[in-house]
């Protein structure tokens, strides 16, 4: 069987109890583990947050795009803003000894070691990220 799920808001960093939520919802559907749901849960909602704050730069006439969709083998999790994206492979590596201290700079970093797969496409301003079951 195969779920999806779709959720659009307004780029205001309060709307990410929304997403909260629509993971929640998702997950009493699907039924997928705890670890699996701690996983998707700090990935997605960094992702929004990054959406939201990098992405649209807190423009609440901008929206965030999120959807997830499921079948018995991975959970696929889709993040897009109206932003003009980013590189993601420019970004600095947070765990280089100059950037230990550094406030911030640890969402794609984490994003990537949270999921099992990560790819961006649309210049950054869409990324998608998969979870196996």
């Amino acid at each position: 069987m195969s779920y999806s799920f779709k959720l659009k808001i307004p780029s205001l960093p309060e709307n990410i109890r929304i997403v909260e939520s629509f993971i929640d919802n998702a997950r009493e559907k699907i039924n997928f583990n705890d670890d699996v749901y701690g996983n998707i849960m700090i990935a997605v909602t960094e992702s929004v947050t990054n959406a939201i704050v990098h992405g649209n730069k807190k423009d609440q006439n901008k929206m965030v795009d999120l959807s997830l969709e499921a079948d018995k083998q991975a959970i696929c999790c889709t993040v897009s803003d109206e932003g003009k994206g980013f590189n993601a492979d420019t970004l600095p590596d947070p765990t280089a000894p100059e950037n230990i201290l550094t406030v911030g700079g640890r969402g794609i970093f984490l994003i990537k070691n949270l999921a099992d797969e990560v790819e961006f496409f649309q210049n950054g301003s869409t990324v998608q990220m998969k979870f196996y079951v």
